[in-house]
């Protein structure tokens, strides 16, 4: 118990040697501070109190601190330093410092560019609703410039090899078109049936009370006509094969790109544009003209329904009256867009799915901006083709 005392006694006394010392001195408006002992983390806590009252002293125009007696220093005490520093730097006083080490000045003068640094970091102010304005629009640009250069290439390594396997002969694979043409085609068939056929019941209805106040209601038949088989049909079919089939295409493609499926396929010599796009793609172009056609007959079967409830118009004579309102330009019209836009959907859809991350998130979010982006470009594709029909009278 002796020898135990002992050892702590002298350890204290060892301690107390080394503790941080602060002597003050003031002398003809100068106030001199010299330092001693270790300044390090541990220790610095015994002096804070005796700073604080060292920097609300006032009264004198020069502080004159002496560190060669600091025999160890870190951040901490290099710390507590440059805040007395500082504080009398604030009031206008002039400083000089004496006796530091190489070492000490090197802390000392990083401590005080951190320190200094923080307030115009974090009192920064962010740039105004204009310029984040511009920044947001120039990061879209930049996006849709990566999404185009992403689309063609895929489109292009489509076009160009549809392969199975690299350096080998059998190019397609019907088995996995005609099961995608099941998929997003024969399935899609009630769907798009039923919303086509509410769609033309609807314009049929609308037109036919607008149109009985000038008792002009057989005109209905040529507002159904030539809007559905030119225009309604085909985008209508186009969003709708967009949310379904688009958002499963990107859906599909990610998960895979998750589970790392896609680059197995690369390992084992396979092409993952002819394995996963090709068929897809394909299968798109046959399946949206095809749908369109249905559309179409829904959608006049839809108005002639609400015509002949709304106008009175027998079916006999709303299909007389439609041979005169269209002909084939009208139906054309309408279909010649279907395969364009079923390829933006299926290339949108798998340039989306080539993007998805690690992540569940990732995965939700790049289905959410294969669907969002190919309704608005089938959209701006219906806008071109109605403008070029009109330069060109068809």
């Amino acid at each position: 118990m002796t020898i135990r005392k002992r050892f702590a006694s002298g350890k204290t006394a060892k301690e107390a040697d080394h503790q941080p010392r602060v002597a003050v001195g003031e002398e003809g408006g100068v106030l001199g501070c010299a330092f001693s002992g270790n300044w390090t983390t541990r220790t610095v806590t015994l002096v804070d109190a005796e700073m604080r009252k060292i920097e609300k002293r006032s009264g004198f125009k020069t502080l004159a601190l002496d560190l060669s007696h600091i025999e160890k220093m870190d951040t901490a005490g290099a710390w507590l330093i440059d805040r007395l520093v500082s504080a009398f730097e604030k009031k206008g006083v002039e400083i000089r410092l004496q006796g530091q080490s190489e070492i000490a000045s090197i802390l000392l003068g990083a401590v005080g560019d951190a320190v200094r640094r923080e307030p115009e970091t974090g009192g920064a102010k962010p740039p105004n609703i204009i310029i984040r304005a511009l920044e947001a629009v120039g990061r879209r640009v930049y996006e849709m410039r990566d999404d185009f250069l992403s689309s063609m290439n895929i489109l292009g390594a489509t076009i160009r090899g549809s392969q199975m396997k690299l350096g080998r002969g059998h190019a397609v694979n019907p088995a996995a078109i005609f099961n995608q043409i099941d998929r997003m085609g024969v399935g899609a068939i009630p769907v798009v049936v039923l919303m086509s056929a509410i769609v033309g019941a609807i314009v049929a209805q609308q037109g036919a009370y607008q149109l009985s106040y000038f008792g002009a209601d057989i005109f209905v038949v040529d507002l159904v006509g030539v809007l559905i088989l030119r225009e309604l049909g085909v985008l209508m079919t186009a969003i709708m094969i967009a949310g379904r089939s688009g958002s499963a295409i990107t859906a599909e493609i990610g998960s895979m790109k998750m589970r790392e499926e896609v680059d197995a396929l690369k390992v084992i010599g396979l092409n993952p544009i002819g394995v996963l796009v090709f068929p897809r793609l394909v299968a798109l172009v046959i399946a949206l003209p095809c749908l369109t056609i249905i559309a179409n007959f829904a959608a006049l079967g839809g108005g002639i329904a609400a015509a002949w409830l709304y106008s009175d118009i027998a079916p006999a004579a709303f299909i007389d009256r439609l041979r005169v309102a269209i002909d084939l330009s009208t139906i054309f019209a309408g279909l010649i867009k279907a395969p364009f836009m079923a390829m933006i959907i299926g290339t949108i859809a798998s340039v989306e799915g080539m993007k998805v991350g690690g992540s569940a998130e990732s995965l939700g979010q790049h289905v959410t901006a294969s669907v969002v982006k190919s309704i608005f470009v089938v959209i701006i594709l219906d806008g071109l083709f109605a403008m070029f029909y009109a330069a060109i009278e068809f």
